[in-house]
């Protein structure tokens, strides 16, 4: 077995209304002065006034930052990090989609007292540096992963994304509580299920950190996400579904942040910089065609993973690849996300400049099993194409 190494938040609390646990957590730590990091969509659906009146029966002194946006811009963030530094916090609480979550994680580095990193100095790997404020994180879609992952995905240019990658990033607490994500709309659970299952599928055929635990866990993952997620799309207001969902988005976020991602994410990534889709809507896009593509590198892996969906399952390799790439089809075929690019508005002639982009996520695709250049990239965003 090769060497590996596995890190993940040391305090996991799940369940519903699990989210009454935070008076401990708050308690523990004992914090002056609090910020709720979220964004304007859940102060209008008024999804944080639980957390607000848990910290007011605990006299808890608090302050808002609402202004996260999906992708978020550089300026935004270093915006964020100013607004915590004038309130003079010392706990943040991020709540959210997978955006405020990631803008929480960089607050809590870039906005303490003592660190004297910029921004700029913590872009890629292994470069952020303690210290930082202590860090809860509660997300509101079963997608990202992003509270149990040390990364944060910052929009740095028009159309460019660029990842901070440490392990101060991860939270010191994450809290899975499904009643906040009841009332997400389908499109939106469809996208961060099929996310969360993508990181799952990503994790197990990772080409340079692949590990047992990792493996362990994006099964666990699969096997939720796959069962989960038509009950959700059945049903919005099946609360155990979701909590499961919760659950398997997590177990493959703390996969992937042991066991990183690769092709599907990096030909996902300039589509939603260039074309403002969702991260797990361009995800869903690239997925299965990707998947044809790494096949007969990766084909044992995805047999594996079919049969442990489906233990009857039975066949030779290739066939049950086929099977696991039509099973994954399906999903998506059901998912409602429309899955051409062409009807997204999306010039052809753009291609090109698309799997131009794609290259440059040379942090993705080094994970990946087959190597890619830009002319297969150029092919899977073609086959897309209509």
């Amino acid at each position: 077995m090769s060497n590996f190494q596995f890190q993940t938040v040391s305090n996991i609390i799940s369940g519903l209304s699990s989210i009454i646990e935070l008076k401990n957590v708050l308690q523990n730590y004992a914090p002056k002065r609090v910020l709720l990091v979220t964004d304007q969509g859940m102060m209008q659906h008024q999804l944080h006034l639980p957390i607000l009146e848990i910290l007011e029966s605990q006299k808890q002194d608090y302050v808002i930052y609402s202004n996260v946006q999906a992708d978020p811009a550089e300026h935004l963030v270093l915006d964020a990090i100013q607004f915590a530094k004038a309130e003079k916090v010392d706990l943040i609480l991020g709540f959210g989609g997978g955006s405020s979550l990631d803008v929480a994680k960089v607050i809590a580095i870039l906005a303490h007292p003592n660190q004297k990193q910029s921004l700029q100095d913590i872009y890629g790997v292994a470069n952020a540096k303690r210290p930082r404020f202590p860090l809860i994180l509660v997300p509101t879609t079963a997608g990202t992963g992003s509270e149990v992952t040390p990364i944060s995905i910052i929009t740095t240019g028009e159309t460019t994304k660029t990842g901070i990658v440490s392990p101060v990033l991860y939270a010191d607490v994450a809290i899975l509580d499904a009643n906040f994500t009841q009332n997400l709309p389908a499109h939106i659970t469809a996208a961060t299920g099929i996310d969360a299952m993508v990181h799952a599928i990503e994790a197990y055929t990772s080409k340079i950190k692949k590990n047992p635990y990792a493996d362990m866990l994006a099964k666990q993952a699969l096997r939720l996400l796959n069962k989960n997620l038509p009950l959700v799309l059945k049903d919005g207001s099946n609360l155990e579904a979701r909590q499961n969902m919760l659950v398997g988005s997590m177990l493959a976020g703390q996969a992937f942040a042991n066991a990183p991602v690769a092709a599907v994410h990096a030909l996902a990534y300039p589509l939603g910089g260039h074309f403002h889709l969702s991260h797990g809507h361009s995800n869903a896009l690239v997925l299965t065609e990707v998947m044809k593509f790494n096949a007969p590198i990766a084909k044992l892996h995805y047999a594996e993973l079919m049969q442990w969906l489906d233990p009857k399952s039975t066949g030779c390799t290739d066939g049950l690849c086929d099977l696991f790439i039509d099973h994954m089809q399906n999903h998506l075929d059901h998912s409602g996300l429309v899955l051409r690019l062409n009807q997204l508005n999306i010039p052809e002639n753009k291609l090109d400049q698309l799997a131009d982009d794609a290259m440059l996520q040379t942090r993705l695709l080094q994970n990946n099993q087959r190597f890619l250049q830009k002319t297969d990239a150029l092919q899977i965003y073609s086959s897309i194409y209509k």
